[in-house]
């Protein structure tokens, strides 16, 4: 008998392709369950096999547990009946009885079968995934096997997949047989163990459609370098070559449209724009606008973002239909994007100067030509004018030597000055607003000034009094009020 497990043991691991020691957890598992059916009451019991021989033994066992916690005597007992039988052990032990072998009955023998081999296929599947895993491949192709309240079940080969309702392309009808892709975009773990989580609205999954279609891609030569997507609508991808013998938005489009074709075909219709990358910000976001027209764009680092300057006929296009193209853009590119017609960016600009010199006059106390010609020079604020390199300011022909260190000192003094008053504010803010996360120094002095001094204050403004408030991003505000709520819910 235990030389027929031994070999029923190494059969199973050979036709399943799992290793050994799963199949003896298996077995082990399938005889313990069929052990459990000789008592009445709950029990759990342990049995362990010899490797070497195929023997067996058994053990019912108990775990301990303080006096109040116990809920079924035939898993658990009391750390005081515990002790009489073992001093040594501690609540979270478990204590265990020796059990003589069992002949086991038709039931029993039959349950130990079904708990084994479910076991044996759990392990299998686990073992199919890994080796799907080990290939490194991102983008599934397989059947729709059934679909489950709105979410469909696809079987690729001897992996099965799940794309959730919400990562399908909207008014995409699929059907059971029907043939599809998805990317894999993470694996959950479930009860019957990993479980492939797959996308069709993903920008990887655009990315991967064209490496499939575009050899030049897998070779190295062409690269996608980002992608952004309004799932069954309008796509953007960006594409880099790197040989510059290459056209890489005419190769990823292919003979008459054959490659963009392949890709939108597979997305349900959605049209797919190729720009080409540029590593210069400015030119990237020019051409991730096409097909409108810019006029100018001002590049504000410190915000990432950037005001795109449009003519009046190119505006409407550059926005696209709901602000789907400058959204996309937006993505696509990374930065803020800004539109506005020729007209309002005047005006902006005009508004712009007058408060940069309106700071200038009042903070350096100057009068308003050395404020315009520091406004020419491409000053905006006090920080330029006092730690701009002194070499690049002695070359404004308007200024000489000792004018320009008058006016870099007058610049240190007053952003001196507005630091000590900074940090004086913040004496009468609660240490809760200042250590939320998320929060700097600035937006903590921003609040106190109007008068949001501690995190309860912070958490009855609505986004839109934050907004109005400090003029902080909406996603920004959105973040700062859940976290000051956070305590509210723990």
């Amino acid at each position: 008998m235990n030389r027929e497990l031994l070999l029923l043991v190494d059969a199973l691991s050979r036709e399943k392709n799992v290793q050994k020691e799963v199949v003896f957890g298996a077995v082990e598992a399938a005889l313990a369950r069929a052990s459990e059916k000789r008592f009445k009451e709950n029990a759990d019991v342990r049995v362990e096999i010899d490797r070497e021989t195929g023997d067996y033994k058994s053990w019912r066992r108990w775990q301990v547990v303080d006096h109040p916690d116990i809920e079924d005597e035939g898993y658990q007992i009391t750390i005081t009946d515990a002790k009489d039988r073992d001093p040594a052990l501690n609540i979270g032990d478990f204590i265990e009885e020796p059990l003589e072998p069992i002949e086991f009955g038709r039931i029993g023998s039959q349950a130990a079968k079904q708990v084994m081999l479910q076991a044996i296929r759990d392990a299998e599947r686990h073992q199919i995934l890994q080796d799907f895993l080990a290939r490194e491949e991102s983008l599934v192709t397989g059947t729709v096997k059934r679909i489950e309240r709105g979410s469909v079940i696809i079987e690729s080969g001897r992996i099965e997949g799940v794309i959730p309702r919400d990562q399908l392309i909207p008014k995409e009808n699929l059907r059971v047989g029907d043939r599809v892709r998805a990317y894999l975009s993470r694996i959950e773990p479930v009860a019957r163990g990993p479980q492939l989580i797959l996308s069709r609205i993903a920008p990887e999954f655009i990315m991967k459609l064209f490496e499939l279609e575009v050899p030049e891609i897998e070779e190295g030569v062409l690269e996608i370098k980002a992608a952004a997507r309004d799932p069954g609508m309008r796509a953007k991808i960006a594409v880099k070559s790197n040989d510059p013998r290459l056209d890489p938005i005419g190769t990823c489009v292919g003979m008459r449209g054959s490659r963009v074709t392949s890709v939108t075909n597979e997305l349900a219709g959605e049209r797919v724009d190729i720009i080409l990358w540029s590593p210069d910000p400015a030119p990237f976001v020019i051409n991730a606008l096409a097909p409108a027209g810019i006029s100018a764009i001002v590049v504000d680092e410190e915000k990432h973002s950037m005001d795109v300057v449009v003519d009046e006929e190119n505006l409407a296009i550059a926005i696209g239909r709901n602000g789907q193209n400058v959204r996309l853009a937006s993505e696509l590119t990374g930065w803020n994007l800004n539109l506005m017609g020729v007209e309002e960016s005047q005006e902006k600009q005009k508004n712009e100067t007058e408060q940069s010199a309106k700071l200038f006059m009042e903070k350096l106390d100057v009068d308003q030509d050395v404020a315009e010609i520091l406004i020419q020079e491409g000053f905006s604020t006090l920080e330029e004018v006092a730690y701009v390199p002194l070499a690049e300011m002695l070359e404004i022909d308007s200024f000489d030597e000792d004018t320009v260190n008058e006016l870099r000192s007058r610049a240190r003094n007053a952003l001196l000055t507005e630091a000590i008053a900074r940090e004086e504010s913040l004496e009468h803010v609660d240490e809760k607003l200042k250590s939320l996360e998320g929060i700097d120094s600035d937006t903590v002095s921003l609040l106190a000034a109007k008068g949001i001094t501690d995190r309860e204050a912070l958490a009855d403004l609505g986004v839109d009094e934050l907004i109005e408030l400090t003029e902080l991003p909406e996603d920004r505000a959105k973040d700062l009020i859940m976290k000051a709520r956070a305590h509210w819910f723990a």
